[in-house]
């Protein structure tokens, strides 16, 4: 099922506008064209039901956090992954893709951090820590160890706002929706070394679909 996500409101009523106001003026060919404008972004804010929302994912896969286009995976780039050892998968997302953003890893989110900045575009590397985003940093206590997975939402040249449902302390599942951003952004997700990734650099991935990581030991669906 697909449903629209309840920030479109004010975004669409802004884009009738003009449509409105040829219709008033009596110019209805204009407003027909004009009237897909607010369709086109309502179809932005658009939220299909993906693989968590039918069932749970076994605690040691790691999924997409969002639609898009891989456009890196590596060690940690410096200046971009949080400080330690870290693997890094990033993906751009288009105006075309869906902008609903969901948690690659479930357990207790220890942080989650908003940090204001600039809006440069989303593929470069300096938007990784110079454009507005907030940083989310996800525990799982598996077989008596401690899993963390940090991963960052961040807006790009046409996306003005980041947003996060999800707050410190939260209990979130693997795939479960947190946020959006909007209009053409980017995600990047930070793993410890021994988890196996499985995704590379110009593939697509879908959120909560796409396998992108995997702790090598057996586990069990939770």
């Amino acid at each position: 099922m697909v449903t629209i996500d309840r920030e479109a409101a004010p975004a669409t009523a802004v884009a009738a506008v003009p449509a409105l106001v040829a219709a008033l003026a009596g110019r209805r060919g204009t407003a027909l064209l004009l009237g897909a404008v607010p369709a086109a972004v309502a179809l932005f804010f658009r939220d299909p039901d993906r693989r968590p929302d039918r069932g749970s994912i076994d605690v040691d896969t790691v999924v997409s956090p969002a639609d898009g286009k891989v456009m890196y995976v590596g060690p940690g780039q410096e200046g971009v992954a949080p400080e330690g050892e870290w693997q890094q998968i990033s993906i751009f997302l288009s105006a075309f893709d869906v902008h609903i953003n969901r948690a690659p890893y479930g357990g207790t989110l220890r942080e989650v951090t908003y940090k204001p900045g600039r809006w440069l575009a989303a593929y470069t590397h300096e938007s990784a820590h110079l454009n507005e985003r907030t940083d989310l940093v996800v525990e799982r206590v598996v077989n008596g160890r401690t899993r963390t997975v940090h991963f960052r939402q961040i807006v790009g040249l046409m996306a003005r706002r980041v947003v996060t449902r999800v707050a410190a302390g939260d209990e979130i599942t693997t795939g479960q929706r947190i946020g959006l951003m909007k209009f053409g952004s980017r995600m990047d997700v930070f793993v410890p070394t021994e988890v196996g990734l499985l995704v590379h650099a110009g593939q697509r991935v879908v959120a909560g679909e796409t396998v992108i990581g995997r702790w090598p030991s057996a586990g069990v669906a939770t």
